[in-house]
């Protein structure tokens, strides 16, 4: 038989030979296999347990009211107008800051109610609001 001459038998392959194909996949495969474990970079440590509840802490309110005649109270305790500024800039102090919820007398002048409000804002507080009584 010569090298150079062409036989009837050497026909034109019609198939894909999968083996090569499967060989290299089961050798990827392994090789996924034993990396995985490896590039796990982690350090097993007992941490230690506390509760995760949130400690609400509620600030008191302080109720400012202003009655008809135009007089201070707070929390039900009459107080004169030198005495306002000072209450409220303690309060301001405080932590948490209180509410203070000012109650007007439907009665007072208005200017009685705004300079409550403005004692309150230059004193410092932040949470500042109005009581009222829901109409019948």
């Amino acid at each position: 038989m010569a090298f150079g001459t062409q036989d009837d038998t050497d026909e034109v392959m019609n198939e894909i030979n999968m083996t090569p194909m499967v060989d290299i996949m089961l050798v990827l495969l392994i090789i996924f296999i034993i990396t995985v474990p490896v590039m796990k970079h982690s350090v097993n440590i007992d941490l230690p347990r506390a509760n995760n509840e949130a400690q609400v802490i509620k600030p008191e309110t302080i109720r400012l009211s202003v009655d008809a005649d135009g007089k201070y109270f707070i929390n039900e305790t009459q107080i004169s107008d030198a005495e306002l500024a000072p209450r409220l800039q303690a309060a301001a102090a405080q932590n948490p800051q209180p509410d203070l919820h000012i109650r007007g007398d439907k009665n007072v002048r208005y200017e009685r109610v705004a300079q409550a409000m403005a004692a309150a804002q230059q004193a410092g507080l932040r949470k500042i609001g109005f009581i009222t009584e829901p109409k019948n």
